[in-house]
């Protein structure tokens, strides 16, 4: 049925703009050329709903997308850092010693 009045649509709008234009019908024309929302709707998901990843945390595969690449990023950043810091020694304290002079 929706495809059906989809080529319903198109066909009209295909009428709409191969009709011959006279000065006092482009301005009705231009009115009834406006793009409507088409397929824009959301309201057709497919599969199982996405989740929070705090809602369930140990399946990835629910979570929405967004909060995927969040925790994947901060994840690697965790990961790149801690071994910047076990490799290099983290960060030392350079203390100062007093040398002391004999005079």
């Amino acid at each position: 049925m929706a495809a059906w009045t989809a080529a319903v649509r198109q066909a009209s709008n295909l009428a709409r703009l191969s009709a011959p234009k006279s000065p006092t019908t482009t301005t009705k024309q231009a009115a009834c050329l406006i793009q409507r929302r088409g397929l824009a709707g959301g309201g057709d998901h497919h599969g199982p709903p996405k989740v929070n990843f705090w809602e369930d945390p140990l399946s990835p595969s629910k979570w929405k997308e967004e909060h995927f690449v969040i925790v994947s990023l901060t994840g690697w950043g965790l990961l790149l850092y801690g071994g910047y810091t076990f490799f290099t020694g983290g960060k030392k304290e350079m203390k100062e010693e007093k040398v002391a002079n004999s005079d």
